[in-house]
């Protein structure tokens, strides 16, 4: 583990340091055209949007993030004083990696003018817009990205970066459970005295191992006054002793229980709301909580709990010895696979990336990697279903993800516009 983790952020330094250069390169390659601005250096207007100026026409461009919905809104001036809307005509395009182009004309609504087309995440593009006031032509050009680095192939491959593409894939759905593992009921075997008497030798103490045949103890009839020898009945381990020298036995309760540490399940809990899902012969993965052991198998039966009120289940899973890492008592968790489907739409659980609020992965065209903010469902810990927020066929990063966000960060391409 300690390899690993030192391994890994070798990777991670040699990848910063290969693509450092590079990735200042990428945020510069947009030409520049007139009215453009550097990144994070334009001036903002009253409304706190990007002022786009030529001669005395200005736009103020700004980007209405309260309603349900990321929409332009553009307020006019002349010397810096608000123009009437309904004077101006406007129009945006935006072009984005893929490529893509979205379009934006604009009508008049109250001191600014509106247009009702949805300005979709991310909000990373190459924006012209374009303003007709008074008989003039205005036009200005300029990038604005956000989740955008580029990088070289030699420093992807430095980095382990991987990539796949969007497309079906098969989910098998899992129910996480809890239980702990057991000796089974054939596993178990109680010693009982064969007739009412005085125990006179004990042979054995908690723990000690026995074999079948042996002889564990030896009573005294009450009736007979003869001695007489008790025999262990299976193969095994004294788990309970409820006796001494001395006692009186041969009543109801046993005298020794014999448990054999070799015929193991795990018991699963199943609670009303899971009970209905789960069913003998799905394939289960039963870990030790230290994560350190896991056993691949079946549910073997699923049965009434010992308490009738609770409406508890419990599902019973035979457990190999595997040189004793399962050992009675102690708790274990499991993943029972409830179900499979195919999805459409799906990418690598691994590959999804925190950025802002949202789930993404990081789509490649090219040598650009860029944030795609996906709607998600189903999720397995191979596959998560993907809603929306991507196309298919897309090339995304899955190995390496972490790192094209450190990067991402560190090139500072932000939400702003």
């Amino acid at each position: 583990m300690i390899r690993h983790t030192l391994s890994r952020r070798v990777l991670a330094a040699s990848f910063v340091a290969l693509a450092v250069g590079l990735s200042a390169c990428g945020q510069g390659s947009a030409e520049k055209a007139e009215g453009e601005a550097a990144a994070g250096e334009y001036e903002r207007g009253p409304h706190r949007g990007r002022m786009l100026r030529d001669g005395d026409f200005a736009l103020e461009i700004t980007l209405y993030e309260e309603g349900p919905e990321p929409l332009f809104r553009l307020y006019p001036y002349v010397k810096d004083k608000p123009v009437d809307p309904r004077q101006v005509q406007a129009a945006i395009t935006l072009s984005r990696l893929g490529p893509k182009t979205d379009r934006f004309t604009f009508t008049a609504e109250n001191d600014y003018l509106a247009s009702p087309g949805v300005v979709f995440e991310p909000h990373s593009f190459d924006v012209v817009v374009t303003a007709a006031h008074g008989g003039k032509q205005h036009r200005w050009a300029y990038a604005s990205y956000e989740g955008r680095t580029t990088i070289s192939p030699e420093a992807a491959r430095a980095g382990g970066v991987t990539v796949e593409r969007v497309g079906p894939a098969t989910l098998g759905e899992t129910l996480p459970l809890t239980g702990r593992v057991e000796i089974t009921p054939e596993g178990q075997a109680e010693v009982h005295a064969r007739y009412p008497g005085r125990v006179m030798a004990l042979n054995v103490a908690l723990g000690t191992r026995v074999s079948r045949g042996q002889v564990i103890a030896r009573v005294e009839s009450s009736e007979s006054l003869q001695t007489y020898a008790i025999t262990a009945p299976i193969s095994g381990m004294i788990v309970a002793k409820n006796v001494n020298v001395g006692s009186i036995t041969g009543g109801g309760e046993p005298m020794l229980m014999i448990g054999d540490p070799t015929r193991l399940h795990a018991e699963f809990l199943l609670y009303p709301r899971d009970a209905e899902r789960v069913r003998a012969g799905q394939p289960i993965t039963v870990k030790s909580l230290a994560g350190d052991y896991n056993f691949n198998g079946r549910i073997e039966s699923v049965l009434p709990s010992a308490d009738l009120t609770s409406q508890v289940l419990v599902a019973h899973v035979d457990l190999p010895y595997q040189g004793g890492i399962w050992r009675p008592g102690l708790g274990v968790s499991g993943e029972a696979q409830v179900g499979a489907g195919q999805v459409p739409l799906a990418v690598r659980t691994k590959a999804l990336q925190p950025f802002r609020d949202f789930t993404v992965v990081y789509a490649r065209f090219g040598n650009t990697y860029e944030v795609r903010m996906l709607e998600l469902g189903r999720r397995t810990p191979e596959w998560t279903e993907v809603l929306s927020g991507i196309d298919p066929g897309t090339e995304y990063v899955v190995d390496g993800a972490f790192l094209i966000r450190a990067d991402v960060e560190k090139s500072g391409a932000s939400h702003d516009h």
